[in-house]
């Protein structure tokens, strides 16, 4: 059973990046509209684009040429994400987009491709720009000169991003930007054990591998 249902946004959005690793960099992204079964919609677009194949089948697909295409879907989003190569998804689907110059966003996450300072391209998760902005001009301007260590500490806890690695710099420029402010008041530095700077690595499909062993 092909399986695609991500039960929790960390789930989502670490197997949007194992795709795009994998050379999946070709993507619609849509919703499930009021009203409709999502388990329905997950059927109808599974058997329409022949998602549902062994990894033998895909290998296959690529030695001739032809493009594969993957499918995830938590709560009511979903989308549909390709690789190189020729398939009635590109056909039929209108508005495919590239990750490598309009990245997926979801959660505050901005989830493309990018050339990596060893000049090769990577999956690249990171915090979406405006809520970089957000977040940065939070810590900086509200609570550097207003907040304690510990205080300060437990706000940098509660940042909900999982730490790629461009979301550790980014959460590093953050807080050495606090301590700049912090400095200049003459203010304890926050250190860098306030920041999460290991991801967590969680099973995608947990929950639906759990009700199909318990079908089973």
């Amino acid at each position: 059973m092909y399986r695609c249902v991500a039960t929790s946004v960390e789930g989502f959005v670490q197997q949007l990046v194992a795709y795009i690793s994998s050379g999946y960099l070709f993507y619609v992204a849509g919703s499930v509209p009021a009203g409709k079964n999502p388990q329905g919609v997950d059927r109808k677009l599974i058997d329409r684009y022949g998602i549902g194949i062994s990894k033998w089948a895909r290998s296959r697909r690529k030695l001739a040429g032809e493009a594969n295409v993957q499918y995830i879907r938590f709560e009511r989003l979903f989308v549909l994400i390709a690789t190189h190569g020729h398939h009635a998804f590109f056909l039929e689907e209108g508005g495919v987009r590239d990750v490598r110059s309009h990245p997926i966003r979801f959660a505050g996450y901005s989830i493309g491709y990018r050339r990596g300072v060893d000049r090769k391209y990577h999956a690249s998760c990171r915090i979406a720009p405006e809520e970089y902005a957000n977040l940065k001009a939070h810590f900086v301007g509200e609570l550097a000169r207003h907040r304690s260590v510990a205080n300060l500490v437990e706000a940098f806890a509660r940042i909900p991003w999982e730490p790629y690695a461009p979301v550790r710099r980014q959460l590093l420029n953050v807080l050495r930007a606090v301590n700049r402010r912090r400095k200049r008041s003459g203010y304890e530095p926050v250190p860098v054990s306030a920041l999460r700077l290991r991801r967590r690595i969680v099973k995608p499909f947990e929950h639906e591998e759990a009700n199909e062993q318990a079908a089973a």
